[in-house]
């Protein structure tokens, strides 16, 4: 068992609303008639464990949930690739939560990222009542 929770019938959606990316995706995933549990990175603090357990539900390394290309990151951290162990990526996640390079979907056990907002749908069954 996980850190974060979660069950099939709900819905986590990791987002920053300092992102433009962020901000659609949530109005989009809001929009559905699905109910969404939402966790706005830039109010909310995630730590490191839980960034880490989202890398691993995701089969993903942590530094590829931060975008590198993102102001802050830059101004931290310079235009150069840097060459950081996952414990030094999670930290930037902490400190710059505004630099999450997607949002993340969790479904019961599931994590998706969400490269655009309508992603959501892949990853949704409409309920029994067909919505």
């Amino acid at each position: 068992m996980g850190i974060i929770a979660s069950n099939d019938n709900e819905i986590k959606l990791y987002y920053s609303s300092d992102t433009s990316l962020g901000k659609q995706t949530y109005a989009y995933v809001s929009a559905s008639e699905k109910k969404i549990f939402g966790i706005d990175t830039s109010k909310t603090k995630v730590t490191g464990s839980q960034w880490a357990e989202i890398a691993a539900g995701l089969n993903i390394g942590v530094a590829t949930l931060i975008n590198t290309e993102h102001p802050n990151f830059i101004n931290a951290y310079g235009e150069q690739k840097i060459d950081l162990d996952d414990h030094d990526w999670l930290r930037i996640l902490e400190k710059h939560p505004e630099t999450l390079a997607y949002p993340v979907l969790l479904i019961g056990n599931s994590f998706r990222l969400l490269k655009t907002p309508s992603d959501f749908l892949k990853y949704t069954k409409p309920d029994s009542s067909g919505q």
